[in-house]
């Protein structure tokens, strides 16, 4: 039975490097712009007690050929009020109204957003991403050169700290290992459909066509799923590595990662199964084999297949590591930021499952209890 289960982990081992060595070799970054890109672009900023991010991305963004640039300011309780009225006139500042029953906080203010824009094409960006010289321009040039509505740029993750170091790189692990990013430009199954939140670019004709956030409108993981109803409706999108367009720090301790993860793994999948296979694959693939690798040193040949297994999975956190400067020492221990992640699983499908709701920003979803502000 052992042998049987290491045959069977050492197998998709192996699939999920080749499928990373894949895209690391041919998933494209954005080019530098070539002819100029015509079409006026909205930038759209939703910001929610974003006091620590928004001035940094404002003044970044400030610097990029631009139609517009508008902030929806989400009720914040900080001092980003008090921030956004010191840019006066260079940019415009809406607030989105009390949030109706069924939506998230942040589909709701893009909502919003989109609605307000008057640009050709609409460039949402997370408070806590940062645009770099040029990028809107070759963004848009991108879209153009690749016939695409709907462009994406998976974003630089900034780290800093040790704990951002060690578990941050496992949200590309998490994508890159199963999903082949290549497949998106040859086939146009909704399936296909990735993005990446901290910067989507969209063609407002077509974006108002689908109904705009509306459509994701009770989406925590609003930004892939987005990208799916693009294709569904029948338009062209894409997903680029946005290496050196834009880089984003998305949380800044260990609290805030373990958060961030719970917020996003259980609402990333469609119920308990999907849930459930996302997290025994994990369990078993990623983290049992360096668990049961060291029978191997007995010349046992499950041990021998575990230990192949965990192989496979540091190669592919290596490779991901070359590809997107991640600190090698954070690939070597890969079975640590693993477990973090498998308990950030299982916290988020209790939470989920017992009605606490999943905390973010001062609101709750999926919440039954009476802590919980927002339900969906």
């Amino acid at each position: 039975m052992m042998l049987t289960i290491a045959l069977i982990v050492a197998v998709l081992a192996a699939i999920s490097l080749v499928i990373t060595l894949a895209n690391v070799l041919t998933w494209p970054r954005v080019e530098p712009a070539g002819e100029p890109a015509d079409g006026r672009v909205s930038l759209l900023i939703p910001a929610r007690n974003e006091e620590a991010n928004i001035a940094a991305c404002l003044d970044a963004a400030l610097a990029q050929e631009l139609h517009e640039i508008i902030v929806c300011n989400d009720h914040s309780s900080d001092g980003t009020a008090r921030i956004l009225a010191g840019y006066g006139d260079r940019i415009r500042v809406i607030e989105p109204g009390v949030l109706p029953p069924g939506w998230s906080g942040k589909c709701f203010a893009c909502d919003a957003l989109g609605r307000h824009a008057e640009g050709d094409w609409l460039l949402f960006l997370d408070a806590d991403a940062r645009l770099q010289p040029g990028a809107v321009r070759r963004i848009l040039a991108q879209a153009q050169e690749l016939d695409v509505t709907f462009l994406s740029c998976w974003p630089q993750l900034e780290m800093r700290g040790l704990a951002e170091r060690l578990v941050m790189p496992l949200l590309n692990f998490v994508v890159f290992t199963l999903f082949p990013a290549p497949l998106q430009f040859r086939r146009r199954d909704p399936s296909l459909g990735l993005a990446h939140g901290a910067c989507i670019m969209m063609r407002r004709q077509e974006y108002l066509a689908i109904g705009g956030h509306e459509s994701v409108k009770n989406e925590l993981f609003e930004d892939t799923r987005l990208a799916r109803v693009w294709r569904e409706r029948g338009f062209r999108g894409a997903c680029l590595d946005g290496t050196g367009t834009v880089r984003v720090r998305m949380y800044d301790s260990l609290r805030a990662v373990f958060n961030g993860f719970q917020k996003i793994v259980f609402p990333a999948f469609d119920g308990h199964a999907g849930f459930w296979t996302f997290w025994v694959l994990h369990a078993t693939v990623f983290w049992s084999p360096f668990l049961f690798c060291w029978t191997a040193f007995r010349g046992e040949p499950a041990g021998l297949l575990f230990a192949a297994a965990a192989g496979c999975v540091l190669l592919a956190r290596l490779a991901l590591a070359f590809r997107f400067a991640h600190p090698i020492w954070s690939a070597l221990l890969h079975p640590v930021g693993q477990a973090v992640l498998l308990a950030a699983g299982l916290s988020s499908w209790a939470r989920v499952t017992w009605g606490h709701g999943l905390g973010w920003k001062g609101r709750y979803y999926y919440a039954t209890s009476a802590s919980g502000e927002d339900q969906l």
